[in-house]
């Protein structure tokens, strides 16, 4: 079985935004969240409302805290004394909270991300972490599985890596069609889980879904 080699996309190598590097002032922010108000027909003076702007420009920060991170930078410290294990590494069921970048409307789904070492593991805790700093962006769930597939397989070389997402999106349950329980579900492959269907097949197997 061969490990394809792939580049590493200007977008992987773009230097993530941080809080001191942002052209937008936090004040400028929260009177962006005040005009916000006054739209809706609000007051943004009355006493319910006037700490509003403060407390969504920190949540805010919270929500879209993957802006700021790298997945280079968790993924860089990697395990070689593994004691000759070969097979699937498999973290599945990892929540997350994203919103859509069409109506900023919540994206709330489970993950299953994997791959195949090549004489390095990283820690299983990291691959938690890479799929929260993608999430915590403004996403469509296309573009969030093929960016946390890209950053296993460009930072950590495995001999492959496949990832699934099952979402609920809310700009299709709240608004518009308002259609109630379906999920969109959305995977990625690389190397011989794109190449070998039956490490693809072992890949679904082992998530449930064969």
């Amino acid at each position: 079985m061969s490990n394809a080699t792939f580049p590493v996309s200007k977008a992987l190598q773009k230097k993530p935004l941080s809080p001191n590097t942002n052209p937008v002032s936090r004040e400028a922010a929260e009177e962006a969240v005040r005009v916000l108000i006054r739209w809706l027909g609000d007051d943004p003076s009355r006493e319910g409302l006037i700490d509003t702007p403060a407390r969504v420009t920190r949540t805010f920060g919270e929500w879209f805290s993957g802006y700021s991170e790298s997945p280079a930078d968790i993924l860089s410290r990697t395990f070689k004394e593994v004691a000759g294990y070969d097979d699937i590494v498999i973290v599945r069921g990892i929540g997350f909270e994203s919103f859509c970048e069409h109506h900023m409307a919540p994206i709330i789904g489970t993950a299953h991300v994997a791959y195949l070492p090549d004489r390095r593991v990283i820690g299983l805790s990291k691959l938690a972490r890479l799929v929260d700093i993608y999430a915590r962006r403004l996403q469509i769930q296309e573009k969030m599985t093929a960016e946390i597939v890209n950053s296993l397989q460009t930072f950590l070389k495995p001999k492959g890596a496949a990832v699934m997402i099952r979402a609920d999106h809310h700009c299709m349950s709240t608004r518009g069609i308002r259609k109630h329980g379906t999920d969109t579900v959305t995977s990625s492959f690389t190397g011989v889980f794109r190449s070998d269907p039956l490490w693809q097949q072992r890949f679904l197997h082992l998530v449930g879904l064969c």
